[in-house]
């Protein structure tokens, strides 16, 4: 494949596979149930989440792939192993871009009534895959100003909330520390409040990885994933925590809906006209964005799946721009089966979508945490000046990521709205492994050791 992706693509690609509806909309259900408390949440999430990118950008950085992860899973536990994390995650990024597809297609079929659901959804599919065949610097500058638009939108966001909160706006006073500590407290239903608030919240960091898997395609990988890490880790910490603080400390929380977007109602409080159609506008954007990242990045995952013989060798088929054409045409077809899923059941698909992704997410960054823990102790053996980017306190933060891995996971077990997903991911997850371990028993009676 080309080496068309630059550093400014690489660090917007990170922010535009998270910076979604996740954000825009979903923090109003992690608000209501934990209250200001919900800034807490989101630094026990994103710590996680920066941890987990932190190993992925170790291992990353130190031997680069098209298929990261998953390569990096073969090489620490076995064939099994990468076999499994890359379709799981392929299987993650195409019920999601369905899903992105579905959600951009409801809100432009409010602004257009006439043209339905299902048409709109065809439409992002389309011009989606087209830009996914071009070239892949034509497909990195493309998503470098739709995610550019969306992180313009927070950063303009904080500024005004900010002004707002310090009563230099017009018909504003500054508002002090009341709602933070008003309505019950900073922690109104307690530390229950806040680990509900992480369960609501911490699905909405997955997408960060996708910038490893393009850094294949830069024209240096090991310095470019390293610095891509980096800088969409703790810029994704600030646009999330920071949007948190602004909401609570503007507006009380209580009056935070689930399903309602928060920005919209502090963009309604701060008196900007037409608050709820400019954050339609952002929330399309992003979810555009995020569709584009996430087909990109599926579709280099099956192509790498493909180039070690875990999946169809005719998926290696690029084009004369470095474009693993056929493995973009596979990976967008769930995209074009969602169009009759739309047509058939327009209100419920995007439930049930999601339902069927759960904590796909989690089990993909457990085994991403166990590849860290067996390649670690090798690099450091066999080359460690390629260690440009180390994980912290190894290995002692790597067993912190998975044990709390291994608390959100109970917890959406004990949860009553969060247990259908865990259990159908774990299905999913189930069944994958089954068909890697027959597999795997396949290859060796025909004489292919495991590696």
């Amino acid at each position: 494949m080309s080496a068309g992706l630059k550093q400014r693509h690489l660090t917007m690609l990170g922010l535009g596979g998270v910076i979604g509806a996740g954000l825009f909309v979903g923090s109003g259900a992690g608000i209501a149930v934990a209250g200001p408390g919900i800034i807490v949440s989101y630094l026990i999430a994103g710590a996680l989440a920066m941890l987990v990118m932190r190993m992925l950008g170790e291992m990353s950085s130190a031997m680069p792939a098209s298929g990261a992860f998953s390569v990096h899973a073969e090489r620490a536990l076995g064939r099994w192993a990468g076999f499994s994390v890359g379709w799981l995650y392929w299987f993650l990024l195409v019920i999601v871009l369905a899903v992105e597809a579905t959600g951009a297609a409801q809100i432009a079929h409010g602004w257009v009534p006439s043209v339905p659901q299902w048409g709109w959804v065809l439409l992002f599919m389309v011009v989606f895959t087209t830009a996914n065949l071009a070239a892949v610097k034509n497909f990195g500058e493309f998503e470098f100003w739709f995610a550019a638009l969306k992180v313009g939108a927070i950063v303009l966001f904080l500024g005004l909330s900010l002004l707002a909160i310090f009563g230099v706006l017009p018909d504003t006073e500054a508002v002090g520390f009341t709602n933070l500590t008003g309505q019950g407290g900073f922690l109104p239903n307690g530390v229950s409040g806040v680990v509900s608030g992480v369960l609501a919240v911490v699905f909405a960091f997955g997408g960060l990885e996708v910038v490893t898997i393009a850094a294949a395609e830069s024209d240096d990988p090991a310095r470019a994933v390293a610095r891509a890490v980096r800088s969409a880790v703790y810029r994704i910490l600030f646009f999330y925590v920071g949007s948190m603080l602004v909401i609570v400390t503007l507006l009380p929380w209580s009056s935070m809906k689930p399903g309602q977007s928060p920005y919209v109602a502090v963009l309604d409080h701060i008196g900007v006209p037409g608050a709820g159609q400019i954050m339609n506008i952002v929330v399309f954007v992003a979810l555009l964005s995020a569709l584009n990242a996430n087909l990109y990045g599926s579709s280099r995952m099956v192509f790498s799946l493909a180039e070690r013989g875990e999946a169809p060798r005719s998926l290696l088929k690029i084009s004369d721009g470095g474009v693993p054409r056929r493995a973009v045409f596979a990976s967008v077809a769930f995209g074009f089966i969602s169009v009759i899923l739309n047509l058939k059941w327009p209100d419920s698909i995007f439930h049930y979508l999601l339902n069927a992704v759960g904590a796909v997410l989690l089990f993909v960054w457990g085994l991403i945490a166990v590849s860290q823990l067996r390649l670690r102790p090798r690099i450091e053996r066999d080359a460690p000046e390629r260690l440009t980017l180390r994980m912290w306190c190894f290995p002692y933060l790597t067993w912190v990521a998975l044990a709390a891995m291994g608390a959100v996971l109970v917890l959406m077990l004990t949860d009553d709205a969060a247990r259908p997903q865990l259990l159908w991911s774990a299905a999913a997850t189930g069944a994958v492994l089954v068909v890697a371990g027959l597999r795997e028993l396949r290859l060796r009676a025909t004489g292919r050791p495991a590696r």
